[in-house]
């Protein structure tokens, strides 16, 4: 069954059982970032997680623009890799790098930092044993807090 909407008559309905296909111009969906004022959209894109962040990245040119080019929305997950590499990111914001480039190089480590430092894997006998993704090329003093946080369990 078709249906011609009379607020839109360039968007055709095709009803098939519970499904609805929209046909048209308007099928896209709406960009509200063509819309919205700057300030808007990089608020509602510091809503999104870090994943969901990148992922927004290659939705389209104009998200990537906006993200790229505000590097505020990288700020807050930088702090939270803080909490767990405070070293290594006040000394990548003391050379100048850009949150979104401390971020870069610091994620994967606090990721590996922070559950070795939690004790996920305290119960590894022998090498075969660790995770693929549990290692990570940390330095002697991250290594020195792991063992004394492993004595201290």
């Amino acid at each position: 069954m078709q249906h011609v909407s009379k607020r839109n008559p360039n968007a055709n309905y095709f009803f098939e059982g519970s499904s609805t296909v929209i046909a048209g111009k308007e099928a896209s969906g709406h960009n509200f970032a063509e819309t919205l004022p700057m300030e808007m959209s990089v608020n509602i894109f510091s809503q999104l997680d870090i994943q969901s962040l990148c992922s927004a990245t290659v939705t389209c040119k104009l998200w990537n623009d906006i993200i790229e080019k505000n590097d505020y929305l990288w700020r807050n997950h930088c702090l939270t890799v803080r909490a767990v590499c405070q070293k290594e990111i006040d000394s990548d914001r003391g050379d100048g790098f850009s949150w979104k480039v401390t971020l870069v190089r610091n994620y994967r480590k606090g990721y590996v930092k922070r559950a070795w430092l939690s004790g996920r894997f305290s119960v590894i006998r022998s090498a075969e044993e660790i995770p693929n993704m549990s290692m990570y090329p940390l330095d002697a003093e991250t290594w020195g807090e792991i063992l004394e946080a492993e004595l201290e369990r």
